[in-house]
Formats: structure tokens, C-alpha cells, sequence
């Protein structure tokens, strides 16, 4: 477990926010998120407001007073070091390590960054000699990396163990492949016991459209959709209208972990061949995306026993039914 104080992210909060409206524990979200729970505990203190916790509030409520609050060591001596050294195109992180190897006094490259920034909107060019121009970097992270925070975000952890063994039908991944210039998308939905694949096209991949599609291809299916598993894009905030509408569970695997969702990442292998990168999704009519769809369905699977997927669906489907 992490020791001292350690300035918290953005994503972080996300995560805070939703493991507090579950009804966990200090020490539950701590172990959850590897931050002890005396940091959760002043998080909730320093940054919640009349209304409570709220991840974009606290955010807001930490960077101002983090701009805010003097910083002493940075001292006009040590500043002429690294406006130095940063127009030898060093990075704040080797000046902080530099400095803290060679000098009395050391920042942070943090403190660096915001010196820079600063200086950027004064009209100063110290931004300029950074390698990546002040272009933010999309750190990855073990939470949540990248992809934003989707509220009432429930983990894969949390899963039905049942789902793992692929033995019952019901259970579905979730992707969206994208076109050319993020125009238009695809909607995949694979079934992972008999591995029926549902497609939609979308104009573009906002929660609205998403939900509408899934709804669309699912709803006939309602009696044999259980749960659902996507990965953490922000395409599938609606979640939890969509699992309501479908009465079915609704999870979210682990950031940067696509095995989890090993199946769906083969289908949308298999979908590329009909429609490669570098195309344009905008403009695929209804009946191309019916084509790949009853193609992938009618195909013969080594896994199934050379069964296809569609004869699979039914003939596990109509077992349900009699039962």
C-alpha cells in the first residue's frame, strides 16, 4: 500500500465517486484503487460541498487550490536552472532528477509543468521545447486509463462466475469498431456460447446512438441476453438504461485487458475483412451490414463442433424454451 500523501487524479475521483455511491468502505476503496485509506478519507473532507461528493467539484476544488497555493522553492535562482535546461529541450522530469541529485533545493516536475504552463499563458515559448509540444500524453493507468469516467461503472470482477465458463447462453461482449476519420461506426454484439454476432451501424458512436442499437438488435433476443460486457469507452454511459431496458446485468472489463473480452475482439478481426481500415463507415448500407452479419452466422465453427453459429443459437435457444 502506497505510504504518504499522493496527489490524486482526475480518474481517480471517478472511481472514488463511484465506489462511495456503491456503499463501500474507506478501507474497501482504498484497497480497490491502492491508495490508502487516510487519503481517501481527506479527499472526502477537503473536497466534498453541501451536496456531497461529486468527482468533478472535487477535481476543480483540488487544482485551485493546488495553483493557488505558493510554492517557496521555487525561487528565481532555481527557475533560471530550469528555463536553462528546459531550452536544452530536458524534460521536468531529468530537471527534477537532475536537481535533486545536484542542488540545495529541488521541485517537482510537476511544480516544473505548471511553471511552464503558466508561462504559456503569459504568451512565454518554454512549452515550445518540450518534446510533445504541451500535447497531454493519455497515461495508462491501472484505473480506468484513458477512456474517461462512466458513472455507475460496474467492474468485471463483479461478473456472475458462470459467464467465465461459457456454458449457458445469454452472455454478450460488447465493442465498437470505428471508420475512416471517426466517420460512422459498428456495433458488435457476439454471444459467447454459441457465438452470434448482431451488427449495427451508427453515424456516429455518441451513448444515445449506442443505446439505441444495442435495444434494437438485443430486445427480440431479451429472453436470452443476461448480461453484457463492454470495454471502457464513453460510448456506453448509458448502461444502465440499457441493461434496465434488457433486465440484464451490464459490466465493464478492465482498462487495457482486451482478453477479457477475447471473443468480440476475434469477431471484430473477422468483420474487418469486409470492412477494411481506411474506409469510411458513414455510408455502408443496411443490406452490406446484413450480409457480413448472416455470413459470420452461417459459417461453420471449429470451437461449435462445425456447427455454425446461428444453428448453435437455435437449437440452445429452443432447449430454453421447452425447458
Amino acid at each position: 500500500m502506497p505510504k504518504g500523501y499522493h496527489h490524486l487524479t482526475y480518474s481517480i475521483r471517478c472511481q472514488i465517486y463511484a465506489l462511495k455511491a456503491r456503499g463501500d468502505s474507506l478501507r474497501a476503496i482504498g484497497r480497490t484503487l491502492g491508495v490508502h485509506h487516510t487519503n481517501i478519507g481527506r479527499e472526502l473532507r477537503r473536497n466534498s460541498d453541501l451536496n456531497g461528493y461529486c468527482y468533478e467539484t472535487a477535481h476543480s476544488k483540488a487544482i485551485r487550490r493546488r495553483h493557488l497555493a505558493p510554492n517557496k522553492r521555487l525561487t528565481p535562482k532555481i527557475i533560471t536552472v530550469i528555463e536553462n535546461r528546459i531550452r536544452l529541450q530536458w524534460s521536468p522530469v531529468q530537471i527534477s532528477g537532475w536537481l535533486k541529485r545536484h542542488a540545495k533545493d529541488h521541485v517537482s516536475h510537476e511544480t516544473i509543468y505548471q511553471h511552464i504552463w503558466r508561462n504559456k499563458r503569459k504568451g512565454g515559448l518554454l512549452y515550445k521545447d518540450l518534446r510533445r509540444k504541451g500535447k497531454k500524453y493519455n497515461k495508462r493507468s491501472k484505473v480506468n486509463a484513458g477512456r474517461g469516467c462512466i458513472p455507475g461503472r460496474v467492474d468485471i470482477d463483479q461478473r456472475p462466475e458462470i459467464v467465465e465458463e461459457k456454458t449457458r447462453l445469454g452472455d454478450w461482449e460488447l465493442d465498437t469498431i470505428i471508420g475512416a476519420g471517426h466517420r460512422g461506426a459498428i456495433v458488435s454484439m457476439v454471444e459467447r456460447r454459441s457465438k452470434l454476432t448482431k451488427l449495427v451501424v451508427v453515424p456516429n458512436k455518441t451513448a444515445q446512438n449506442i443505446e439505441t442499437a444495442l435495444i434494437e438488435k438485443l430486445r427480440p433476443l431479451k429472453k436470452f441476453v443476461y448480461t453484457l460486457t463492454s470495454d471502457n469507452g464513453k460510448e456506453f454511459a448509458n448502461h444502465q438504461s440499457v441493461g434496465s431496458k434488457l433486465d440484464a446485468g451490464f459490466y465493464f472489463a478492465k482498462p487495457y485487458q482486451s482478453w477479457q473480452r477475447g471473443l468480440n475482439e476475434h469477431t471484430n478481426g473477422l468483420i474487418r475483412q469486409y470492412f477494411p481500415k481506411g474506409q469510411s463507415f458513414i455510408n455502408i448500407p443496411p443490406q452490406a451490414i446484413e450480409r457480413v452479419e448472416m455470413l459470420l452466422n452461417t459459417r461453420p465453427r471449429k470451437i461449435l463442433n462445425f456447427e455454425t453459429p446461428l444453428e448453435t443459437f437455435t437449437r440452445l435457444s429452443s432447449n430454453m424454451v421447452q425447458s
